[in-house]
């Protein structure tokens, strides 16, 4: 019987060791033996796809997604669709974007529309396709007299449908918000959630990214949300490593933390 609930690891944390393909099986075959079943697919060097499948296989890591930029969808969507099948997989992310290049509410409301095609158009070929948050979403516009105001990600999940959210809830705590509104919020409409933890590491005081368990979001409770809003993936992403300078440990840790939690 397969597993009610799936860990990833997001390979963006591992970009520097996946560079080749010839690296990438090594990697793979590191990531399983830390205990990831599963990965989503970033940070990749230039390579076939379906070449990235195989490797997959043979190390027992199976994709159940991928991040592919806002430039890719833009140049050639098609492109991103056959990727998508090479890999097999049926969710792919948006996962970052300029900021800067949307000036005003329009334009936001226009990226929106934008996106919400992608969604549609994608989801005809069984394809799910999701945005990847970050802090600046919790930008908000309409303040008055220093109150009230929606966020942008307020607005984008009101003002669309058949795109699915990919929450990070690192980035939620990050841009000032309790991750659990969130999950609340998008609840339905997201089946796979990215797990992100930090804490305090330095007298600068600069929050950085953490292994799960060893900062300062709740996880027990977050967990607990997530599976009550639907989620079936849960994917940990570490950008970067600063406690040890090494993914495999610290995705390892967060791994580890995550069975003590029943996943």
């Amino acid at each position: 019987m397969p597993a009610k609930y799936r860990v990833a690891a997001q390979m963006f944390g591992f970009r520097d060791y996946i560079k080749t393909l010839e690296d990438a099986a090594k990697t793979m075959k590191r990531v399983k033996k830390i205990g990831y079943d599963y990965c989503q697919i970033s940070g990749f060097g230039p390579m076939d796809m379906a070449d990235l499948r195989r490797v997959c296989d043979d190390a027992g890591v199976t994709p159940i997604g991928a991040h592919i930029s806002l430039p890719q969808f833009r140049e050639n969507e098609r492109k991103v669709l056959e990727d998508c099948r090479k890999l097999g997989i049926s969710y792919v992310a948006i996962p970052w974007l300029k900021a800067s290049d949307q000036k005003t509410l329009a334009d936001w409301k226009a990226l929106f529309r934008e996106f919400e095609g992608y969604a549609k158009r994608f989801a005809k070929e069984g394809v799910t396709v999701q945005y990847h948050n970050h802090a600046f979403e919790f930008q908000k516009f309409g303040i008055k007299g220093g109150k009230g105001g929606r966020t942008i990600l307020d607005m984008f999940y009101d003002g669309t449908k058949a795109i699915q959210a990919e929450l990070d809830l690192g980035w939620c705590a990050r841009g000032g918000y309790n991750p659990v509104y969130w999950i609340r919020k998008v609840s339905g409409r997201m089946d796979q959630v990215h797990f992100k933890d930090w804490g305090i590491w330095d007298d600068a005081q600069t929050p950085e990214f953490r292994a799960l368990g060893e900062g300062s979001l709740d996880w027990p409770t977050l967990l607990k949300e997530c599976k009550k809003a639907g989620v079936k993936d849960f994917i940990v992403e570490q950008d970067t490593q600063i406690a040890t300078k090494d993914p495999f440990v610290e995705y390892g840790i967060s791994r580890r933390y995550l069975r003590t939690l029943g996943l």
